[in-house]
C-alpha cells in the first residue's frame, strides 16, 4: 500500500448518542486528512447528527428492522423506554445482513474498505469484517480511567455489566487489531499507559474529541433564545447549569430531591429537565414533574426547561459558573471544554468511575454524596447532599476557587487542538503500519 494513499475507513458506532457523537468527531477528523470515511448508522440517527459535513463524509444509511415492541421511529437508545430494550437489541442485531452487503458492495467496486472502526456492542460487525479480511479497530468512547477500572468483562459479572454486553465486548475485542480510546496522555497520564496490558491489544489514544464549536453553532439553534436571554440577567460565574443527559432518567423521588436541593442551595440554576420515556411521567404536565410550589419559590433565581436547549451555547455563556452532570463522558468533556467545575451525580456504570477520577485525582468536581458517603451503586441521595455540593461549586468562595482553578487546567488540555491533532495523526500512522504488517 502506498504510504501516502488515502485509506477507506468505515466508522460504525453503537446506536446511542454518547457513541454516535464521538464517532462522528473521529470520522470528521480522519476525513479532514484526506481519507475516504464512511459513517454507518440508521437514517434517523444520521439526520439528527449536528454539524455533519455531507461533502467530506460518506453517510451510509442502514434501515433498522422493525420488531414487535419497538416504538415507532426508535433508532437510538434515547428513543427507547427501559422495558423495550430487548426489542432494540433484536433490531440492532438485524443490521448485520445489510452491513455485510455494504462491505461486499465496497469490495466489488473501487473502494475496498481498509479498516472498520466499530463499537463493542456491534460484535457481529467485527465478525462480518473478519470474514472479508478487513481488519477492525474497537472504539472505546470512554475515559481511560473507566477502561482501566472495568477491564475486560467476565461472563457472569452482572454487578458491572449484563452478561449479554460482556459477551459482545469480548467477541468484538477478540476480532480487533487495535483499540481506539477517547483520551490522551495529557488528560489521563495515570491510566492511558495501562490499557494495552489490560486488554492485550495495542490501545491508541485518539484524543478527547471535543465538540467542534463552529459546527455546533451552525447546527441550527434556531430561535431558542429563552435560556441564553435568562442567563444574560445574571452576574458572571454565578449560575449552575443542570443537565443529566438524554439517557439517564431520574426516578420521581430522585427528581424531587434534586429539585429541593437546588432550592436549598440558594444558587441561581438553569435546569434542562428531560421527561422520561414511557410510564405516567412521560405524559405529565411540566408543573407535575416538580415538587408543589417549587417554581414559584425559585422564580427569578431558577429556570426549568423541559424542551430542547442549546447546551453548548449555555455552557459557553459567561453567567455559567458550574455544571451539574450525570458524568456521561461526552457531557464531562463539554463542561471541561469551557472550564466549568463539575457537580457530579453519577447514575450508572461508567459514570461512577469518571466521577471518582475527577473528584479524587483531578479535584475538578465534587460528587453529590449518597447514603452518607460518596459511594457508587444505587445508594440514595437527598436534597441536603445536593445543596452542599452545589454550594461548594458556586457559592462557597474557598472551595469554589480550588475547583475552578483545577477545571481550568483541564480546559487547557480539552481545548488543545494541537494535542488532538497529534493523537489523530499517530492513530492514522498506526492504521497504516498495521495494515502493512497484516497484508
Amino acid at each position: 500500500m502506498d504510504a501516502d494513499s488515502p485509506l477507506h475507513v468505515v466508522v460504525f458506532p453503537w446506536l446511542a448518542f454518547g457513541h454516535l457523537l464521538p464517532g462522528l468527531q473521529l470520522a470528521d477528523r480522519l476525513a479532514s486528512r484526506g481519507h475516504h470515511v464512511s459513517f454507518v448508522s440508521t437514517p434517523r440517527n444520521i439526520a439528527r447528527l449536528p454539524g455533519r459535513d455531507h461533502h467530506r463524509l460518506d453517510f451510509v444509511e442502514l434501515t433498522l428492522p422493525r420488531v414487535d415492541g419497538l416504538p415507532d421511529g426508535a433508532e437510538a437508545t434515547a428513543d427507547v423506554p427501559a422495558d423495550k430494550f430487548d426489542a432494540f437489541w433484536e433490531a440492532s442485531d438485524g443490521l448485520a445482513a445489510p452491513f455485510s452487503a455494504f462491505l461486499d458492495d465496497a469490495s466489488a467496486g473501487r473502494s475496498k474498505v481498509d479498516w472498520v472502526i466499530l463499537d463493542s456492542l456491534l460484535c457481529w460487525a467485527a465478525a462480518s469484517a473478519a470474514d472479508r479480511d478487513v481488519p477492525c479497530v474497537l472504539m472505546m468512547p470512554y475515559s481511560a480511567a473507566t477502561c482501566a477500572h472495568f477491564g475486560v468483562p467476565e461472563a457472569g459479572d452482572d454487578d458491572h455489566f449484563p452478561s449479554a454486553m460482556a459477551r459482545r465486548f469480548v467477541s468484538a475485542l477478540e476480532r480487533c487489531e487495535l483499540l481506539a480510546v477517547r483520551s490522551c496522555v495529557e488528560f489521563e497520564p495515570e491510566s492511558v499507559p495501562l490499557l494495552s496490558g489490560i486488554f492485550g491489544k495495542p490501545a491508541v489514544p485518539i484524543g478527547l474529541l471535543p465538540p467542534q464549536l463552529d459546527a455546533a453553532a451552525a447546527a441550527g439553534d434556531g430561535d431558542n433564545t429563552a435560556c441564553t436571554s435568562w442567563l444574560d440577567g445574571h452576574p458572571p460565574k454565578s449560575v449552575i447549569y443542570v443537565a443529566l443527559g438524554s439517557e439517564a432518567p431520574l426516578t420521581p423521588d430522585q427528581r424531587r430531591e434534586l429539585a429541593l436541593g437546588l432550592e436549598l442551595s440558594g444558587a441561581p440554576f438553569l435546569w434542562a429537565l428531560r421527561k422520561p420515556h414511557g410510564g405516567g411521567d412521560a405524559d405529565a404536565a411540566d408543573d407535575d414533574l416538580l415538587p408543589p410550589g417549587f417554581e414559584e419559590r425559585t422564580r427569578g433565581r431558577g429556570a426549568v426547561h423541559t424542551g430542547w436547549v442549546p447546551q453548548l451555547k449555555i455552557l459557553a455563556h459567561g453567567a455559567v459558573g458550574a455544571y451539574l452532570t450525570h458524568c456521561g463522558y461526552g457531557s464531562v468533556i463539554e463542561g471541561l471544554r469551557f472550564g466549568h467545575p463539575l457537580v457530579m451525580l453519577p447514575l450508572f456504570l461508567d459514570h461512577f468511575a469518571i466521577a471518582s477520577y475527577l473528584e479524587g485525582v483531578k479535584r475538578a468536581g465534587v460528587q453529590v454524596p449518597r447514603d452518607g458517603g460518596k459511594v457508587a451503586g444505587d445508594g440514595a441521595f437527598d436534597r441536603h447532599g445536593v445543596a452542599g455540593a452545589v454550594r461548594a461549586a458556586v457559592v462557597e468562595e474557598e472551595s469554589k476557587a480550588v475547583l475552578a482553578a483545577n477545571a481550568r487546567k483541564l480546559q487547557e488540555v480539552v481545548a488543545d487542538a494541537e494535542c488532538d491533532d497529534r493523537c489523530i495523526d499517530a492513530f492514522v500512522q498506526q492504521l497504516r503500519s498495521y495494515k502493512e504488517k497484516l497484508f
